[in-house]
């Protein structure tokens, strides 16, 4: 079995659980604007926030109109004009105060850092990463923690990557391991950088790419590494 010298993993919806947090986080954003989250508006939120942050991975955006635009976007759609700036703000207070969970993340996490060093690979808000890793208790376990919006590109670029092995000591890609939920961040990045690959796929989604492994729940990097 292949020994990793390095082992890189996203975050959300792999360690941590950002559907539910971002879910709760809208409700309590809405309710504040005393609007009610329905299905048809947290999926039409869904859908322009994930639109935005395709738009950002292939550089077409950058990370501030993701954040404000998604807000903006979705209230105009109600009829509403806000503050956008102010608005991303509230919504993420309200995220910093909820933090869910991957079930397994964290007994995984304190098992392979034992024999492995770990390091976070993520794109988004620096401040709010790092505040959800310190309530859930998986901060400690890693030696460093890779932010795009800190390292001035996201992933898939390769300069994202560039950054990570610049600060990764005497580690080269072909001795590291990225795991991630995300086909076009996590899995395309890592290929695309000599990267071994872990896709998370706890929905058991059809493969649109091939990785090196495929999970479907965190406890199996046991049995793989």
């Amino acid at each position: 079995m292949k020994r990793y010298e390095a082992i890189l993993f996203d975050i959300d919806d792999t360690l941590l659980d950002f559907k539910q947090s971002e879910h709760v986080a809208l409700e309590q954003l809405l309710a504040s604007y005393n609007v009610r989250m329905t299905e048809e508006v947290k999926a039409r939120y869904v859908d322009i926030n994930s639109g935005l942050w395709r738009a950002f991975e292939r550089g077409e955006v950058d990370r501030e109109e993701v954040l404000v635009g998604r807000h903006t976007k979705l209230f105009d759609s109600l009829g509403l004009t806000v503050d956008g700036p102010h608005v991303e703000q509230q919504y993420r207070d309200y995220l910093h105060a909820g933090v869910h969970m991957i079930d397994g993340a964290l007994e995984i996490v304190q098992t392979l850092s034992v024999d492995y060093p770990l390091y976070i690979v993520t794109n988004g808000v620096t401040e709010t990463q790092f505040k959800r890793l310190e309530s859930s208790g998986l901060l400690p376990y890693f030696q460093d923690v890779f932010v795009s919006d800190a390292t001035g590109s996201q992933k898939p670029m390769k300069p994202f990557f560039d950054y990570v092995f610049d600060r990764i000591p005497n580690v080269t890609p072909e001795k590291g391991l990225i795991i991630g939920d995300s086909v076009t961040a996590d899995i395309a990045g890592g290929r695309m950088y000599g990267l071994d690959t872990c896709w998370f796929n706890p929905n058991e989604v059809a493969a649109t790419m091939e990785s090196t492994y495929e999970i479907r729940h965190l406890h199996e990097l046991k049995s793989l590494l």
